[in-house]
């Protein structure tokens, strides 16, 4: 299978695959023109790959997951690594939030105090 019918069986682009090629995640061989080739088993992994990075996790978190990468993720209990990967994350997107949420209040009071109003 090629590029961009990876992409296309697991709903993302070639320019993410590439990336998560570069990144050591998935593999490919090539052609003899050149393109990247690659098997079905990708399919699952990539949809794996992008299951946690919609769930708020990197790359370089993604890497803990490998050895399950090709099976359901969802299927077998969590390691202790996977967790603790896991609860880090929350506690930085949890911090990010904090600090978003005290800019917007800053912000919402500098309005109130302008006679602006909140929208």
């Amino acid at each position: 299978m090629r590029i961009g019918e990876l992409a296309e069986a697991t709903g993302t682009t070639p320019r993410a695959l590439r990336h998560y090629e570069q990144q050591g995640l998935i593999t490919s061989t090539r052609a003899a023109n050149g393109y990247r080739a690659f098997d079905a088993g990708p399919v699952v992994r990539v949809r794996n790959i992008r299951r946690l990075l919609g769930a708020g996790l990197t790359l370089d978190d993604v890497r803990v997951f490998l050895p399950c990468l090709d099976g359901d993720i969802t299927a077998g209990p969590a390691s202790a690594k996977a967790l603790r990967v896991a609860r880090d994350r929350l506690a930085v997107l949890d911090a990010r939030i904090a600090a978003q949420t005290e800019l917007r209040n800053r912000l919402a009071t500098a309005l109130r105090e302008a006679g602006a109003g909140v929208p």
